[in-house]
């Protein structure tokens, strides 16, 4: 797909993928959304990308939401068409670990975007929340279930019940948030630091790991379990497990191989 909405750039393991409509404040139309779909399938099958990082253009928003004009000249049945579901689930279940990068705006879509990432580092004048009740909507994209796993029930219904937008303090104090960085200029840099920590570990086990996480959160804790116990024997069938450990024992780093 030839992207119009936003840029794909990468930086050797690390992908950047930015939503490039500052002047719409990063809103979501259906052409994003399926741009961002796009770039994580070309992500996740170019071997040499192990994390990637989305963020949004122009320092006002990292995403602020629908496109209220699309929103209003929809179909009814256009919504069981729209591709903001699929893309977030292909987000979450990508093998590799994806960092949201938040500079402003994070709101409704934008929110939900940002949840369907593993880890959210935001600057000190982000603000998130969904706000879709004001509109006479609900979170469609994953919202009343993600941000429920992430905050609590009883938060989760207060945000989206009133519509509350929060800071980004508020957002890392009941978890919404892993990090916050005071000047806009920080956060990249904290996102790739970030990047970087990952990358210098086994990425089999990487993946294995998010899925573990994922299908846990989503199950009962025995199913959950045992989903462990099959992922830590995947694991222990790789080179990466015989790197590590004889890396382990003989004082120096890993080289892992992904294999």
């Amino acid at each position: 797909m030839e992207y119009k909405n936003i840029l794909l750039e990468k930086d050797g393991p690390v992908a950047l993928l930015t939503i490039n409509r500052p002047e719409v404040r990063n809103a979501l139309d259906p052409q994003t959304w399926a741009e961002i779909r796009s770039a994580i399938r070309e992500c996740k099958f170019d071997r040499d990308v192990r994390v990637v990082i989305i963020t949004g253009a122009g320092g006002k928003a990292f995403a602020s939401g629908a496109d209220i004009r699309t929103l209003r000249e929809r179909e009814t049945l256009e919504v069981l068409k729209s591709e903001a579901q699929e893309t977030l689930n292909d987000i979450e279940n990508l093998d590799k670990p994806v960092i949201a990068a938040i500079d402003g705006y994070a709101l409704g879509g934008g929110c939900e975007l940002a949840m369907a990432c593993d880890i959210r580092i935001a600057t000190s004048r982000s603000k998130l929340g969904q706000p879709e009740v004001n509109l006479g909507i609900i979170p469609g994209a994953g919202g009343t279930q993600r941000l429920q796993r992430l905050v609590g029930i009883g938060k989760a219904k207060e945000l989206i019940f009133t519509g509350d937008i929060i800071s980004a303090q508020e957002a890392r104090e009941i978890g919404l948030v892993n990090k916050v960085v005071e000047q806009p200029e920080d956060l990249l840099p904290a996102a790739r630091e970030m990047a970087r920590k990952i990358i210098a570990k086994g990425p089999v086990a990487v993946g294995l790991a998010k899925l573990a996480i994922n299908v846990g959160a989503n199950t009962d804790i025995n199913s959950g379990l045992l989903f462990e116990k099959l992922a830590q024997t995947v694991a222990f069938s790789t080179e990466d497990r015989i790197e590590g450990t004889t890396a382990f024992l003989e004082k120096r780093k890993p080289v892992f191989k992904g294999k």
